[in-house]
């Protein structure tokens, strides 16, 4: 299902209070070491404490979130994690799938296609981890950051069918090349990079912003009232969406200038400084 976003609202009355802080992970949330600081955990409770919701919204698996839930207590609140880069919306408290959307096997099998043409790597996701055909520093990257298996098979299309989404992967430089053709072949597929090495691949009109703002009409809440935090192109579309949007300092110069407010790095307590500044104000 694709959700149409609504013109931004800025102009419908907001009471001044934001009421749900979106958080992508990975160079945002999480410092390089894949951790979260003491100070930014200590504040994101109270922060839930004080009514406001954290979301989790990241590329990353579903299975690969959670322990970072988890030690936020977002289950305690009845908090939500937004995974698959806008492909599932899930509830915490209720261990309930409230949205998903997948690519059908014939686009999962087209995209292999082009990875071929295109000398990519190429990888999904099913019930066993990850599924390629091929071995990449790059794939490396996505195992250690997710914590799930990795299995090589000898036939992507034969192990794959319907798909949440896909990552092409290969040196920056180069996939940025790939990025602009995929865009140009492929208006029906929603095409976007989380690392300079991860081009991601979701069905058209599925993005963090589509589902967020699935999400936050579910809990009667206006994107005014949204907090948006993130680092990436992938996270351009919830920026936008949010009545406030915010990057971390390592986000790159060519997205800087597209939020409202610019905050430290991951590394340095940046959505710390986002808690302090517009949400616990008193």
């Amino acid at each position: 299902m694709i959700y149409n976003l609504p013109e931004n609202d800025s102009a419908i009355t907001c009471d001044g209070k934001y009421k749900m802080l979106v958080l992508d992970l990975d160079d945002t949330l999480l410092r390089d070491d894949y951790s979260i600081s003491t100070r930014t955990k200590d504040l994101l409770i109270s922060a839930q404490e004080a009514g406001v919701k954290v979301v989790l919204a990241s590329g990353r698996p579903t299975l690969a979130m959670e322990r970072y839930a988890t030690e936020l207590k977002l289950t305690a609140y009845d908090s939500y994690m937004i995974s698959f880069n806008g492909g599932v919306v899930t509830s915490l408290k209720q261990k309930e799938i409230l949205f998903e959307s997948c690519l059908t096997q014939e686009e999962v099998h087209s995209l292999h296609d082009f990875s071929i043409e295109n000398d990519v790597h190429i990888i999904t996701y099913n019930e066993n981890g990850i599924i390629s055909e091929t071995e990449s520093e790059y794939i490396d990257v996505e195992v250690k950051l997710t914590g799930i298996a990795h299995h090589k098979v000898p036939s992507f299309k034969a192990e794959t069918s319907s798909a949440v989404k896909c990552i092409l992967l290969e040196h920056p430089d180069y996939l940025k090349c790939i990025e602009k053709k995929l865009k140009a072949e492929r208006s029906d597929l929603n095409v976007s990079l989380s690392k300079p090495f991860f081009l991601e691949v979701t069905p058209k009109g599925i993005d963090k912003a589509a589902s967020l703002d699935f999400l936050a009409k579910r809990l009667g809440i206006k994107s005014c009232e949204v907090i948006a935090v993130g680092n990436a192109a992938n996270d351009l579309s919830m920026i936008e969406y949010a009545g406030l949007g915010i990057w971390v300092d390592n986000v790159s110069d060519v997205l800087r200038h597209k939020a409202d407010f610019v905050v430290a790095s991951n590394n340095n307590d940046g959505v710390a400084e986002v808690v302090e500044k517009f949400i616990l104000v008193n």
